[in-house]
């Protein structure tokens, strides 16, 4: 992984790179941002350029032999830690070592990836994964260990945020003094769950959404999609590409969502009893899943309507044609009933997972929605 490849952090990566012309290399530093800002990519391509052999002032070189063994994940002197627990084929005491293969297949197609898409990948069903005492042992076990080949020894600790108060408490003096020539990288979504004591041992790096000029650019170099789509897009994503992705995946969902939408909120504004119960008989026709879809879709349509309603229409993530019937439609959708309304939509989406009867439900929600929409 070169600084190349990372979508935008300009500033990041320059941070980075200064930090070792100055040799100024601190010993446990934290890369902390939100998914999808590429954290992950950023201390990957750092470690490969402190040990590139002949890096520049902008980037690792990419072609000598500690860059070619960093770029497939299997330099000796690169070691990860990230969340794991049990499934059917680990079922006893489960540390990093034991899905490094999986780690690694995920991490070669693209660093850009959620902890849901993490868990999926190692099989971990509804379990939730976590960084465990016997990893902390794994990890004090490695970097006590000589180098092999390289300058520095690399730890790169992916949401330490996972890691129970004995595995932290068992790190605390390795990250306090570590062994000569180690590195450790912690990558972090929300410092709030760590411990003070493992936040003051290390060197914050705050890692910002990533620019929407940037991600744009990117999309266009990457996809062949119309203009106004991959503005679309880039609004709807916030900053992060893992989010921009799935707007991508769902973009032909989100059009058919709309429509069933709009039809449902000027049917219930004009109290078109009979149009509804052609609406909910159609809805009752797509599947249970696209009806879970559309009921997610449009508690996000009232959130947003609601935000440009509360005056802040530039915190609305919107597209193009959601936006030009939100422009007339917020109003609507108000303190007055907001909260009823979400309450009334979380019910229907109980029901549905539930095995309810899906056109009652969908006839029960929209009778009350005509009560709730008023200007």
């Amino acid at each position: 992984m070169q600084f190349k490849d990372i979508i935008g952090q300009q500033q990041v990566k320059q941070r980075l790179i200064q930090s070792v012309a100055e040799n100024r290399i601190a010993h446990a530093q934290l890369l902390l941002g939100p998914e999808g800002s590429g954290t992950l990519a950023l201390a990957i391509a750092y470690a490969q350029y402190i040990n590139c052999q002949n890096r520049t002032s902008e980037d690792s070189c990419g072609v000598c032999s500690s860059c070619n063994k960093f770029q497939k994940l299997i330099h000796p002197d690169l070691h990860f830690v990230f969340p794991v627990a049990t499934n059917k084929t680990i079922t006893k005491d489960p540390v990093s070592d034991d899905f490094i293969a999986q780690w690694r297949t995920l991490l070669l197609k693209s660093p850009y990836f959620s902890l849901f898409q993490w868990y999926g990948e190692i099989d971990l069903e509804n379990k939730q994964g976590n960084i465990s005492k016997n990893e902390s042992q794994e990890i004090i076990r490695k970097l006590n260990l000589k180098t092999f080949e390289a300058e520095y020894k690399a730890m790169i600790i992916w949401l330490p945020e996972r890691m129970n108060i004995i595995a932290a408490n068992k790190l605390l003096k390795m990250l306090e003094e570590p062994p000569e020539k180690t590195v450790f990288l912690l990558v972090s979504e929300n410092t709030g769950l760590m411990l003070q004591t493992i936040l003051s041992r290390t060197q914050l790096i705050k890692v910002p959404k990533i620019n929407d000029d940037d991600l744009l650019a990117y999309l266009k170099q990457q996809y062949n999609l119309p203009e106004q789509q991959l503005l679309d897009i880039v609004h709807l994503s916030d900053g992060s590409y893992i989010t921009a992705l799935r707007v991508m995946e769902s973009d032909e969902e989100n059009g058919f969502n709309l429509d069933r939408f709009i039809s449902l909120m000027r049917l219930c504004w004009t109290k078109d009893v009979l149009g509804l119960l052609k609406w909910c008989e159609t809805v009752t026709g797509i599947g249970r899943e696209r009806q879970k879809s559309f009921l997610t879709y449009t508690l996000r349509m009232l959130r947003e309507n609601f935000v440009m309603n509360c005056q802040v229409p530039e915190l609305a993530l919107l597209t193009q044609k959601e936006n030009e019937f939100s422009s007339k439609f917020f109003p609507y959708i108000n303190q007055d009933n907001i909260f009823r309304m979400v309450e009334e939509l979380n019910k229907a989406q109980y029901h549905i997972e539930a095995n309810g009867s899906d056109k009652i439900i969908f006839l029960d929600l929209s009778l009350k929605l005509i009560k709730l929409i008023k200007k």
